[in-house]
């Protein structure tokens, strides 16, 4: 069997820069083994694959490792693919994980904003586990649902930060979410997870799920412009909306091609 791939550079305005997903449309699903072993093929932070349904488009995600709960950039490329590629008629695509529920996304123009979950933070104890996964000190901490996220003075600290991979490896987690407030932006980001086989992911739109509460009530202000200080970086524009947060980004193709299984 022949099936399209298409890989797209997420939260970019322009090639290599964003983080880059794998998108494979199919026509019904596969089984997990064979999904897990795509995407280790692929070997890019993640693959989404897509089913169109009746009354919605079902949504899955992997990394090289393991299938993820939410996938913010990979849901963003799958968006731009079916607008821009495969033609979907309408401007709503109506995501359904049965991992995550209900991610809508609208496309406007050369953007796409999805509506996902907030995250719930809890503040913890700044531990030794977790004063152990960086080179710098935290001022605090949080755990949400899948990740932990330390909070830094500004933005040089975040940038200049060093990772104890192995140490992060420890967490009971996703991975780890670094943040502080930004220069230009309102916060910059950087994410770990070491754990889903992703050192640094360059771009993270889930954990914007944590980031945008977090930083909305910081702040006192619902809107917010965010940017990843990976390497190849990316922006975000990220609003607060009562228990949903709406991320909005661009996506630029990269390649469009066949794998034969």
């Amino acid at each position: 069997m022949k099936y399209t791939i298409y890989q797209v550079d997420a939260f970019a305005e322009k090639l290599f820069s964003g983080n880059p997903a794998a998108v494979i449309p199919l026509t019904e699903w596969l089984p997990d083994d064979l999904l897990l072993s795509i995407a280790a093929e692929n070997n890019l932070s993640e693959t989404a694959f897509y089913v169109i349904k009746d009354a919605s488009v079902e949504i899955r995600w992997f990394t090289p490792n393991t299938e993820v709960d939410l996938c913010g950039h990979a849901t963003l490329a799958t968006a731009y693919v079916l607008k821009t590629q495969e033609k979907f008629p309408e401007e709503l695509i109506p995501f359904y994980s049965h991992r995550s529920g209900s991610l809508p996304v609208t496309s406007h123009g050369h953007l796409f904003t999805m509506s996902f979950p907030k995250d719930n933070l809890v503040e913890v104890e700044l531990t030794d586990e977790l004063l152990a996964t960086t080179n710098c000190k935290p001022v605090n901490a949080f755990k949400g649902k899948s990740d932990y996220m330390l909070v830094f003075t500004n933005q040089q600290e975040i940038e200049q930060l060093s990772p104890n991979l192995s140490a992060i490896e420890k967490l009971d987690a996703r991975g780890l979410i670094v943040t502080a407030k930004g220069n230009d932006y309102d916060f910059v980001s950087r994410f770990f997870g070491p754990q889903c086989g992703v050192n640094e992911d360059p771009v993270t739109g889930s954990a914007h799920t944590s980031l945008t509460p977090y930083w909305a009530e910081q702040l006192g202000k619902s809107e917010l412009e965010a940017i990843q200080v990976s390497s190849r970086r990316g922006k975000l524009t990220c609003k607060l909306v009562n228990d949903r947060v709406e991320i909005t980004g661009q996506a630029v193709l990269y390649m469009k091609g066949q794998i034969e299984l």
